[in-house]
């Protein structure tokens, strides 16, 4: 099911005055965050056989979700800053269908598509970063698997709501810079984000591993009612220590930043501030800090994860080609 949402809220251009800064902060970066990297292989991200009759509220490829861009495999560094360039990159097939830092899944759909949670979970945080994935929401799953929904028009949930796998969290969109910048030649899309222990991790599975995805690497959404799927009945959210949170705290050279994730009013709240300002912006940190202190254990991939949309509007997803893996450049 879509909604209306108009192009403003679908770009996420309100409020103005902290828009601007963080466009601002995308090409200029600040003294512990590198400005975005782009050149011209950057122009692979124009996708306008998808990108118009999305805008547009079609469905160019019927009832399957298509994936613009998988997880790269070959990222670069995080403190060369943010890469939309197209210098090194492999996904999960084997082929090219990324960019340099992407750390995700890129999900197709029209403005307005209602995004549901991909397995129940407890609402770590709703925020707005605008030069970093525009409106998003972060859910812990329990078990040392967390996701996130970004580029939104409008959330749903609040912090610290429990919900239930295929309940409605909120509105896609495009908001951020990226569709700014290159509007409207790229698809609007759900950038979904998942990690395991505290790791970005790829939700579909290479040669030898498990897939993240419950119906394996050809996602599909859950087609049963909220909060009544046998294999969520032993949900249990994670218990953040406060000890841990305040060391990441402190490995943050960022004084916003660490004063956000001291701040948040909850344990929940701090968590969820901890795990996006590091997974964000990872340069802001000591090198070496990574989220997975906020698990008092490591937990292994298992397959828990539906598409983040209903099966009223779709039945799966849909691979586009696009050109072959690009192996690292010497001095890269």
């Amino acid at each position: 099911m879509r909604q209306r949402v108009g192009l403003i809220e679908a770009l996420g251009l309100r409020p103005l005055g902290p828009t601007l800064r963080a466009a601002l902060l995308t090409f200029a970066g600040d003294e512990h965050t590198p400005p975005s990297r782009f050149d011209l292989s950057s122009l692979r991200q124009l996708r306008p056989r998808y990108a118009l009759p999305l805008w547009l509220g079609g469905s160019p490829c019927g009832r399957r979700v298509p994936i613009t861009n998988l997880f790269n495999h070959r990222q670069p560094p995080p403190e060369h800053g943010w890469s939309v360039r197209v210098t090194q990159v492999l996904d999960f097939r084997g082929g090219g269908n990324t960019y340099d830092s992407h750390n995700g899944t890129d999900l197709a759909v029209p403005p307005g598509t209602q995004v549901v949670a991909a397995a129940p979970g407890v609402v770590l945080r709703v925020s707005s970063e605008f030069n970093r994935g525009g409106r998003k929401i972060f859910l812990d799953h329990g078990r040392g698997l967390a996701t996130s929904y970004n580029h939104l028009s409008r959330p749903l949930v609040q912090p610290g709501q429990q919900v239930a796998r295929g309940e409605v969290i909120a509105l896609s969109g495009y908001s951020g810079i990226d569709a700014l910048t290159t509007f409207p030649w790229t698809p609007p899309h759900v950038h979904m984000n998942v990690w395991l222990n505290g790791c970005y991790v790829d939700p579909f599975a290479r040669p030898g591993e498990a897939s993240l995805w419950r119906s394996g690497n050809d996602p599909a959404p859950y087609r049963g009612q909220p909060g009544r799927d046998p294999d969520d009945l032993a949900f249990s959210p994670t218990r953040f220590e406060q000890a841990a949170i305040e060391f990441i705290a402190s490995c943050c050279r960022h004084a916003d930043s660490r004063a956000e994730i001291l701040g948040a009013t909850t344990q929940t709240e701090r968590a969820g501030a901890a795990l996006m300002h590091l997974s964000y912006y990872p340069s802001r940190f000591v090198a070496g800090t990574t989220a997975a202190i906020l698990y008092g254990e490591t937990f292994v991939r298992q397959s828990r994860l539906d598409l983040p949309f209903s099966a009223e509007d779709y039945d799966g997803v849909f691979f586009p080609e696009r050109g072959p893996a690009i192996p690292p450049v010497a001095g890269e």
